[in-house]
């Protein structure tokens, strides 16, 4: 695990941007953007199209080291180049954290929660990232109601395939999403935190995790999780807030700081001019620093 970029996750002021959209998602992240679905008309069509948007985010001047500590890429937007090189060596020498989607979507609902599908060849795909110089991986469940023992599978299995990303030498950001619209948010917050202390808790000294969550119903909910030993950091996902809300209820959590995705590019649009499009991301990346670094 490369210890500078340790350290820079670890200690360093700013966000993690998320732009790992893929399959099911990747059609809504273009609509945003402004492309239509009648612009490609088949897969690699559209994995081309959505692949210039990332580029033309992360080549953005306003998309820089001094406030992003990292990105979240998906696994084609990995084996991909910019520039001539590949993605996540491209954000490495521009001094951002790659970081890598490794879950294949989200099971059927059951027990309140959504768990992972299964992921195949996970170990050949962090043999891959590693290769590439990415420092982590990301791996999104999906929980809609207080279920203690949805919850707990949830975290069981977020845990499992955590330790086997761990033992690649890779760092895992564990996503146990609470759905920020569903009932009883507070509780299912409150009974996953009790289910991540414990797994936490068994971690050997020389293991650390990352955690991303919802941001939570109550300001510093998560302070414990993020001051655990073994919790290298804690980031928070937007969850469908718009960027102004999400930014105003992170204010108020210590130590908390953002992985935002729609949120982040939400004001961006393929018709834009260089110097229009690098503006609106300038404005959203300097929002979204200034709640992730300065508390209330």
């Amino acid at each position: 695990m490369n210890q500078e970029q340790f350290d820079k996750v670890k200690n360093g002021k700013g966000f993690i941007a998320a732009l790992d959209q893929s399959g099911g998602s990747t059609p809504k992240a273009l609509l945003a953007y402004g492309v239509q679905e009648d612009a490609y008309s088949s897969e690699d069509e559209m994995f081309d199209l959505v692949h210039e948007m990332r580029t033309r985010i992360i080549t953005s001047p306003s998309f820089n080291s001094d406030q992003i500590l990292g990105a979240i890429l998906f696994e084609q937007t990995m084996d991909r180049e910019i520039e001539g090189k590949y993605t996540s060596e491209y954000l490495a020498d521009k001094g951002i954290v790659p970081f890598l989607k490794v879950d294949k979507g989200l099971a059927d609902e059951k027990d309140g929660v959504q768990l992972m599908k299964p992921i195949p060849e996970l170990d050949k795909l962090l043999e891959r990232a590693n290769e590439r110089g990415v420092f982590g991986t990301k791996m999104r469940s999906n929980i809609l109601e207080p279920n203690e023992n949805g919850i707990k599978e949830v975290v069981d299995q977020q845990f499992e395939v955590g330790k086997q990303i761990l033992a690649a030498g890779l760092m895992p950001i564990i996503e146990p999403e609470v759905n920020v619209y569903s009932d009883n948010k507070e509780k299912s917050e409150q009974i996953l935190k009790e289910e991540i202390e414990k797994h936490l808790d068994q971690l050997t000294d020389d293991q650390q995790v990352m955690l991303k969550l919802s941001i939570p119903t109550n300001a510093n909910e998560y302070k414990s999780l993020i001051e655990h030993p073994r919790v290298l950091r804690v980031v928070a996902l937007s969850g469908g807030y718009s960027r102004d809300e999400a930014n105003e209820k992170l204010k108020k959590n210590d130590g908390l700081i953002a992985s935002f995705s729609r949120a982040l590019a939400s004001d961006l649009n393929v018709n834009q001019s260089d110097q229009e499009f690098d503006q609106k991301l300038k404005e959203a990346v300097d929002t979204i620093y200034d709640a992730s670094v300065n508390k209330e």
